[in-house]
């Protein structure tokens, strides 16, 4: 399947885009080497073969959720450079 120049410029009119004469030219070649080579794909037994949503395993690299002991009032303020009470201060912002 093959893409004509005014479908090429049809499509870079839907995604907004200004082409060059030149540009059409080459934009359409490079379209239509990769249907091409979606075409030669299609030509492969898949027969088999489980569908994949990633070409490499892919695990969580989180660790489990639980419960922990958090920091004090105190040392969670330590470093402030400024506190009111249990509170970081800040500068106000208006």
């Amino acid at each position: 399947m093959a893409l004509s120049r005014e479908e090429v410029l049809h499509v870079a009119e839907l995604a907004r885009l200004s082409l060059r004469p030149a540009e059409i030219e080459i934009f359409t070649r490079q379209l239509n080497d990769i249907l091409a080579y979606v075409e030669k794909l299609q030509e492969l037994d898949t027969t088999g073969v489980a569908p994949l949503a990633h070409v490499i395993p892919i695990c969580n690299a989180f660790r489990e959720d639980e419960v922990r002991e958090g920091l004090s009032l105190d040392l969670a303020l330590e470093n402030a450079p400024a506190r009111e009470d249990d509170n970081f201060l800040v500068p106000r912002v208006i």
